[in-house]
């Protein structure tokens, strides 16, 4: 998932943001189509009941965090985008725990705070003054939507059952998810900026369809299930990592003290979030 951030960082200099969000989610839906045309005609049924529940998966999974953090790019900076989506996996337990009663442990509050304290080392590189001296813009606003939208998508991905195998439904959930960029996608190709064709989109579309789109998204279910919605959110935080690690591998970025630090108390937290209390007999 974390290689989405190569195309942050890479593809918008050829896509447009909306774009490359929509025919990303084109893509996948007609790669995956084929694979899954004649179980989801089988299963017209239950597709007609849960339609609904696809759409808003779609439009929050596919839409909202497909296009918004690219829409962020343009206007912030890499900085504010890592340290406000690092909020989505507090929104995950919140939600989880008013709406759907899901037990919080004083453990989890724990390794969520060395989850956070991990992640801000890494982002303002071990120096405070960074964070003292930000500047939020509204794209800002764009990365904040995107962090809620991406914590409607876990929660609801998780709670909504479905009858649909995990193929049918992120065939559905592709689709929907370009459905719901599609006016917006026209939107931009009419009054901002135009999409060419040319041999960088069709890498870049190729790239993100596959990677951060269907290989993430597919891992990321089957992790829920194993899982649940809020534990699972904390993934985003090695998402910084492995951020930083491409930064490394694809960028020249160099890996600094302050990088280890971060990774350390990211891996404490998570584990302190996933061992379950020993209980007395």
């Amino acid at each position: 998932m974390a290689s989405n951030l190569v195309v942050a960082r890479g593809g918008v200099e050829y896509v447009p943001p909306i774009s490359l969000a929509f025919w990303r989610w084109t893509l996948v839906f007609l790669i995956l189509l084929p694979f899954t045309y004649m179980s989801l005609k089988k299963n017209f049924k239950i597709i007609k009941k849960e339609y609904r529940q696809l759409f808003f998966l779609g439009s929050m999974g596919c839409g909202v965090c497909g296009a918004f953090p690219f829409l962020a790019g343009q206007t912030t900076t890499v900085t504010n985008m890592g340290i406000i989506y690092t909020s989505s996996p507090i929104f995950i337990i919140l939600i989880s725990g008013i709406f759907f009663y899901e037990k919080i442990n004083f453990k989890k509050i724990i390794g969520l705070v060395a989850c956070l304290i991990g992640v801000f080392i890494i982002i303002i590189k071990g120096n405070f003054n960074l964070l003292i001296n930000l500047n939020f813009t509204i794209g800002d606003l764009w990365m904040l939507a995107a962090a809620i939208g991406w914590a409607l998508y876990s929660i609801y991905l998780f709670y909504w059952k479905t009858k649909l195998e995990i193929f049918q439904r992120f065939t559905l959930i592709a689709f929907f998810g370009a459905v719901s960029l599609l006016p917006f996608y026209l939107g931009e190709e009419l009054l901002f900026e135009r999409t060419f064709f040319n041999k960088e989109f069709f890498i870049w579309v190729i790239f993100a369809a596959i990677s951060p789109g269907i290989i993430a998204f597919t891992l990321y279910t089957i992790t829920q299930k194993k899982l649940g919605a809020s534990l699972t959110g904390f993934t985003l935080y090695i998402f910084t990592i492995y951020g930083a690690v491409y930064g490394y591998l694809l960028f020249g970025e160099k890996l600094e003290n302050f990088h280890y630090i971060g990774t350390i108390l990211v891996f404490f937290g998570i584990y302190l979030a996933k061992k379950k209390n020993v209980q007395k007999i």
